[in-house]
């Protein structure tokens, strides 16, 4: 007697996202790699990942579902915080892995763009008649987690070539998040990006080991100043529309903070347009970039540092930053 066993549906994988370019998505974790691993938590909003270093500086980088073309978490229906999908990785060798897949995609463009010299700079960087994108043969790059305890797989295909790179994931190890009160918040000053750059350009040939931080309610209202070896330096900023968009300071605030563990915020402060620069009443610094990113809205990195005060760094005491909030608005 024959007997018909019906076919299962094949199995969902937990977390699938798609995406056209991987160069965006370098952009942003590239530029909290000041340490080895990081720390990932995967969302319906988006991809957490977080950094941190010795419990005094962690940097957040949150990838919006809207990076990609197609952003797929299959939860079980009683889903809560506790059910989302959380891991660490070797973000070193992650970023590599989209180096290899995303620079393709870059190396083309330039090449076409030495080739025809006659285009603009603005009309190089959009898609035309004879893009990947108008004739059909995008590649993608597909972001794979099967279940809990597996490697998060990278899948590139392109013209009916498929190379697959298998991350290993590690026990989930999220240090405490670093306490920033926004109620108690003793100035906020937001400003263009590559301003706070070029400060800490300054400072730098100094070889300093810290940098101070002061923002005070009259002249000079922002300044940063460093000392080392090779002796001092101080930058100091006027409280004008143009360099300083939004200055709200309730009373004197001066802090110390590691100049390096600061300048490992600088790649955030190459390609972000704006700064958000906060600073709460126990002296904890905030500094929460936005980022345009190119075919998406807005992207931010959040980056928090505990003051450099002897008893913290011996101590180690607790750090960490939440999901990046728009302190734009």
């Amino acid at each position: 007697m024959a007997s018909t066993i019906a076919s299962m549906p094949p199995e969902q994988p937990l977390f699938r996202a798609i995406t056209s370019s991987t160069r965006q998505i370098h952009q942003l974790l590239k530029c909290i790699s000041f340490t080895t691993k990081a720390h990932v938590q995967i969302t319906q909003e988006g991809i957490r990942f977080s950094a941190d270093h010795s419990r005094v500086m962690q940097g957040v980088a949150f990838l919006d579902k809207a990076l990609f073309t197609k952003y797929t978490l299959n939860l079980p229906d009683n889903d809560d915080d506790t059910s989302l999908p959380q891991f660490q990785i070797n973000l070193a060798a992650f970023l590599e892995a989209l180096l290899i897949f995303g620079a393709t995609d870059m190396a083309a463009r330039q090449a076409k763009a030495d080739a025809e010299p006659y285009r603009s700079n603005l009309r190089n960087y959009r898609p035309d008649a004879f893009s990947n994108q108008t004739l059909g043969i995008q590649g993608t790059c597909s972001l794979l987690y099967e279940e809990d305890g597996s490697p998060l797989s990278i899948i590139m295909e392109e013209t009916g070539v498929k190379t697959q790179c298998n991350m290993m994931t590690y026990t989930p190890d999220r240090p405490d998040d670093i306490p920033f009160d926004r109620t108690d918040l003793t100035f906020k000053i937001i400003m263009q990006a590559r301003w706070l750059l070029d400060a800490l350009s300054e400072l730098a040939p100094m070889s300093p080991d810290r940098i101070t931080i002061t923002a005070m309610p009259t002249a000079p209202y922002l300044g940063l100043a460093s000392g080392g070896n090779l002796g001092s330096a101080s930058v100091d900023f006027t409280n004008g529309r143009d360099l300083l968009e939004t200055f709200s300071v309730r009373e004197k605030w001066t802090q110390g903070f590691k100049f390096d563990l600061v300048k490992s915020a600088s790649e955030a402060m190459r390609i972000a347009s704006k700064v958000s620069f906060r600073g709460d009443g126990q002296g904890v610094l905030s500094l929460q970039f936005m980022v345009e990113v190119e075919g998406s809205d807005v992207s931010f990195l959040d980056f928090r540092f505990v003051p450099y005060a002897e008893s913290v760094m011996e101590d180690e005491e607790d750090a960490g930053p939440d999901e990046a909030d728009d302190e734009f608005e």
